[in-house]
């Protein structure tokens, strides 16, 4: 089906650069061919040297200083002519944390404004020196997440307004992360504090709800096919494939939660078929056999005889695996259609999953460490099955997504592994639009399309979040509204501001049924707001993500970030901008009420 027309639309194209240490540059621009694609490596240098020296020469808006060096992340070229830069930036050689800008230029090269994380100088003090050794930094770390410590790195802690002096140590088979996973802790390199320490895996159930859960006595066993213990017919493609191998072939897949799908394998032999798939640049999942791993590569590769995955049911272990493979190459499918991005990291390469990760875990996670999804078996008890639904998986691969762009980062993290506040928030709530617009963009009759987040899981309440209405979420008590106490709500709470602001961006306020689902979305201040469709806002919102957004933005950033989004793409005069300012103002983000910097 054609797309209504969005003006400016960005398409990206991935290419590399070594000149400037860039991989997966992306360039948001229509593709024009050849030509293109030929100049795009000279093209990247440019717009990199031309971004580093407006950084430098406008220091007082960008914050950087002396010392400082800026590294390309990622090059954006719009249809329209404005370049942006992302850069991550070290200071006298050391990892600033929290340090990363977009300089923003215009076609010709020249400077157009900055997007920061920092407000403030990042170098810690002239005086300041490590009164720490690596050695004691290693062990504090390791005590502070019960784990395994690594190397400890000297870095420049400049997140919540800090500009510290700091050792930065990730920790593996840490006692404070979920199922043993890794941890990255930074202490204080003058006082040994612990500053902070954040799993490396974003987990889909926090320990808090699943807490809740356990109190409320909920068994979740959400809904699978009849399943079949037969194997089926073969896909007529892969029968009669060309004895050269590897080949490409067509398979049948028997998930647990979409039924009898097409899966797109690997010939590596006249009866052997891997689940890996060439037409998503090599996209695979594999089994964890019931290990805890953080490596892809120590997965065991899924094969079968006949090109068919899974009997509908759990006792096939490939079942899951037919469902995480589904919901990846979909993922993708997503991305590229809707915008052009090649992959995750939009390089050009494809997406891991695990299935039957560690034992009894009842949980699924997107591992930057292993750059894959994890996906949990359940416990047996609270939660019966695997986390393998669609949209579970196109939340989490978001936060790929967000990894590969923003980083956006809680502030805080307590002892259980909860995190919390508004930056932490929007990577959540950003993971549920996508994820939902997953589940639209695939359109599977098994599991139809919703603003509804987790509504297959079996759970009471009939769905784990919803855009529309978020305070009808009463496990994780999400909010509707914005107000100064949601700076540190806990993340999957508070995702709810910027998640009914979409909503309202593309739906509208009030009652409205779509897909059969019935829908009614009040406002803060009883105002009427007219959407202006998906496609459209999830345009806006995607566009504010990869050029706008930085790791530490809020909501009254997040709104900054799809002003200027609208205005890239529809102009400031036109419906859309204005609907935009509507359906913030709507949740009760204004200008008005924007807080006093908190960095």
């Amino acid at each position: 089906m054609r797309r209504p027309h969005i003006r400016n639309v960005a398409v990206a194209v991935a290419v590399t650069t070594a000149a400037t240490s860039l991989a997966g540059t992306a360039f948001a621009g229509p593709a024009t061919g050849a030509s293109h694609a030929a100049t795009a490596d000279a093209s990247a240098a440019s717009v990199v040297s031309a971004a580093r020296a407006a950084a430098v020469a406008h220091s007082s808006a960008t914050g950087v200083a002396q010392g400082d060096e800026l590294q390309a992340e990622d090059v954006m070229i719009d249809p329209e002519g404005a370049r942006h830069v992302r850069f991550t930036r070290t200071h006298q050689g050391m990892p600033v944390l929290g340090g990363d800008l977009v300089v923003h230029l215009t076609e010709k090269l020249a400077y157009a404004g900055v997007t920061r994380a920092a407000g403030h100088t990042v170098k810690p003090g002239a005086a300041t020196s490590a009164k720490l050794s690596a050695g004691q930094a290693r062990q504090k770390a390791a005590s502070a997440a019960k784990g395994d410590a690594g190397t400890a790195e000297l870095v420049v802690d400049a997140r919540d307004g800090g500009s510290a002096l700091a050792y930065q140590v990730r920790v593996s088979d840490s006692g404070t992360a979920e199922s043993g996973g890794s941890s990255t802790v930074v202490i204080d390199a003058v006082t040994g504090k612990v500053r902070s320490n954040t799993p490396d895996s974003d987990a889909f159930l926090s320990p808090g709800l699943l807490d809740e859960l356990r109190e409320h006595g909920e068994k979740l066993d959400p809904a699978v096919g009849a399943g079949s213990q037969t194997a089926g017919a073969l896909a007529s493609s892969s029968a009669s494939a060309a004895a050269r191998y590897p080949s490409t072939a067509h398979g049948t897949g028997k998930s647990l939660f979409v039924g009898q799908i097409p899966l797109t394998t690997t010939r590596t032999a006249r009866t052997s078929y891997l689940l890996k798939d060439p037409t998503h640049w090599g996209t695979e999942t594999r089994d964890a056999k019931g290990q805890e791993l953080e490596s892809f590569g120590r997965g065991k590769k899924i094969t079968t005889g006949n090109d068919v995955f899974g009997n509908g049911a759990t006792t096939s272990r490939n079942s899951a695996a037919a469902d995480a493979q589904y919901g990846v190459t979909k993922t993708l499918d997503f991305y590229k259609k809707t915008f052009g991005r090649k992959g995750i990291e939009n390089n050009g390469k494809g997406a891991h999953a695990m299935v039957h990760f560690g034992k009894k875990v009842a949980n699924a996670f997107w591992d930057s460490t292993c750059d894959c999804m994890l996906y949990g078996d359940g416990d047996g008890d609270m939660f019966k099955k695997p986390l393998v639904v669609l949209d579970v998986t196109g939340h989490e691969l978001t936060h790929g997504v967000v990894d590969a762009t923003a980083k956006l980062e809680p502030t805080r993290v307590d002892a259980q592994g909860n995190q919390y506040g508004e930056p932490g928030a929007l990577n959540e709530s950003l993971a549920d639009i996508f994820g939902s617009n997953v589940e639209f963009a695939t359109n599977n009759a098994k599991d139809k399309p919703d603003y509804l987040i987790g509504e297959k899981l079996g759970l009471d309440q009939k769905f784990l979040r919803r855009l529309d209405h978020p305070s009808l979420d009463k496990l994780e008590g999400t909010i509707d509204y914005w107000s100064p106490q949601v700076y540190d709500a806990e993340v999957h709470a508070g995702s709810g501001v910027s998640s009914h602001a979409y909503y309202l961006l593309a739906e509208g306020s009030g009652r409205k049924t779509i897909g059969g689902v019935k829908y009614d979305s009040p406002t803060f201040d009883g105002s009427t707001v007219k959407g202006i469709g998906r496609t459209k806002a999830t345009a806006v919102f995607y566009r504010a993500l990869t050029r706008y957004m930085v790791s530490t933005t809020d909501f009254h950033g997040a709104r900054v970030a799809t002003l200027k989004a609208a205005k890239d793409l529809y102009g400031q005069n036109s419906t859309e901008y204005k609907t935009v300012d509507l359906a913030w103002s709507a949740v009760d983000v204004t200008a008005a009420n924007t807080p006093a910097a908190h960095h």
